[in-house]
């Protein structure tokens, strides 16, 4: 049984709101992202190893002039420290029948896409694309897609030969394929109409 990287249900218990929290989780990524230990830290600073503990648990309340030397000592402003803190969490409900009609590359008569939410630059640094295909009658030779980022397709309504690569994955309702976009991909053969999937694209955003 493959192990999960993070725990889907785990609990922060509202502690985000609290800006000693935000600031010690914003110095503790600085430190880690810079690959220095604490110890190293706390040479840079003259801070105790214990005091610098204190902080990235978000047990204590650091000066400004404290706060003034760790940021110099990471190299970043000291306005970074309160990121967490400030940032706004976004959250989009798309209701039934109400997702944003678009057009794709490769897109056929017949070929509908919704897409059902879209959110931008966000802390994640991950750009996710949830749509909604219908495809509801035979067409032309179907255009491959090839793009950056990895993709899940998880059936719902009818059956379909789709290609990755050089292999075709035969799928029906309930069917899940999980592939790298960077390889050709598409369906290669509509078996039984109408078919409707979702297509979710996740990809890393572009830093500015």
């Amino acid at each position: 049984m493959t192990k999960l990287l993070q725990d889907p249900h785990s609990v922060r218990e509202g502690r985000e709101k609290v800006l000693e929290v935000a600031i010690g989780r914003e110095v503790r990524a600085f430190r880690k992202q810079q690959g220095i230990t604490v110890a190293e830290l706390a040479k840079l600073t003259d801070l105790s190893i214990g005091m610098l503990s204190k902080i990235e648990n978000g047990n204590t309340s650091p000066s400004l002039t404290t706060l003034q030397t760790l940021a110099n000592a990471l190299s970043v402003p000291l306005t970074a420290f309160f990121r967490g803190y400030e940032e706004n969490r976004e959250a989009l409900l798309t209701k039934a029948g109400e997702g944003v009609e678009i057009e794709r590359a490769g897109t056929r008569a017949g070929h509908q896409y919704n897409l059902l939410g879209h959110i931008g630059s966000n802390s994640s640094g991950v750009i996710v694309e949830p749509y909604l295909l219908t495809l509801t009658q035979e067409s032309d030779t179907f255009k491959t897609f090839q793009h950056e980022g990895i993709e899940m397709i998880y059936m719902l309504e009818g059956k379909v030969d789709y290609l990755h690569g050089n292999e075709i994955y035969p799928l029906e309702p309930g069917d899940t394929l999980y592939f790298d976009a960077d390889a050709p991909h598409g369906p290669e053969r509509l078996v039984e109409l109408p078919i409707r999937y979702l297509s979710i694209i996740c990809y890393p955003q572009q830093k500015s």
